[in-house]
């Protein structure tokens, strides 16, 4: 088992769009001085028309599609090997763009999905993984999670890796964790390669817990704990952090060594 330390370095059909998730743009004014001050009323740009997935991926970034209640979903990209990304707790598909992107340019196909609150976030990425497999061409699948959907994505993997209600199993390549509390015993069930980051401080998912699943994955063929130390950002707030590149290049490593 590896255990390594980061250093501190400085979206078919119409659906639904809260406020929250609408971009904004801010317009600027000429002080006395001439130096430009934000305008103290932003002004919302327009929300996407069409079919979208919380206002900030649309039919120009890939395939738009419904799931559960008919909430949205979107599957950017191409390639052989699918991504499954299951975001926080109130958390947003918005807040995983750059991840997304990055994975998109590296050749990876990604689903990112509108999350049903009534539904286990496990049963969530199981039943996308099994739709993301189904897309042509695609032979393998790596689920990534935040915080709960770090949580989840270690025993939906094992399930969908198994047989199941006559289902065929799911070719997993691996499990990514950002921020997650991974319990000890679905952790020493894994069977596939595992990659957690996290913060050393953070309330959930912090260093204590990373190496606690990290230690119990003993089965896992590649098991490795990333975590920042003296910081608390949780899942995809280190995607706006001073440490994103480096969380990025992380996460694109080890798929690169396990997409098979």
């Amino acid at each position: 088992m590896t255990l390594l330390t980061l250093g501190l370095t400085g979206c078919g059909g119409a659906v639904r769009t809260t406020a929250a998730d609408v971009p904004t743009t801010t317009t600027t004014t000429a002080t006395a001085a001439g130096v430009p001050s934000p305008d103290p009323t932003p002004t919302p740009s327009a929300p996407p028309t069409g079919p979208n997935v919380s206002g900030c991926f649309t039919e120009q970034d890939g395939k738009i599609f419904t799931h559960v209640r008919g909430l949205p979903g979107v599957i950017t990209g191409k390639g052989p090997v699918g991504v499954v990304i299951t975001y926080e707790r109130r958390g947003s598909v918005c807040a995983w763009r750059p991840l997304s992107d990055r994975l998109v340019a590296a050749g990876y196909r990604v689903l990112l999905y509108a999350r049903d609150a009534g539904l286990l976030p496990e049963d969530g990425a199981v039943a996308m993984g099994r739709r993301l497999a189904k897309e042509k061409g695609v032979e393998r699948v790596f689920l990534v999670g935040g915080s709960i959907g770090a949580t989840a994505s270690v025993p939906a993997a094992e399930q969908l890796a198994g047989k199941s209600a006559g289902k065929p199993g799911v070719k997993v390549a691996g499990v990514v964790a950002l921020s997650g509390e991974i319990d000890e015993g679905d952790a020493a069930a894994l069977t596939v390669p595992l990659l957690q980051i996290g913060s050393e401080h953070d309330s959930y998912g912090g260093a204590r817990s990373l190496r606690a699943a990290e230690t119990a994955a003993a089965k896992a063929p590649d098991n490795q704990a990333l975590i920042i130390p003296g910081e608390s950002l949780h899942a995809s707030a280190l995607f706006g952090s001073p440490h994103a590149a480096k969380v990025l290049d992380a996460v694109v490593a080890f798929m690169d060594r396990h997409k098979g």
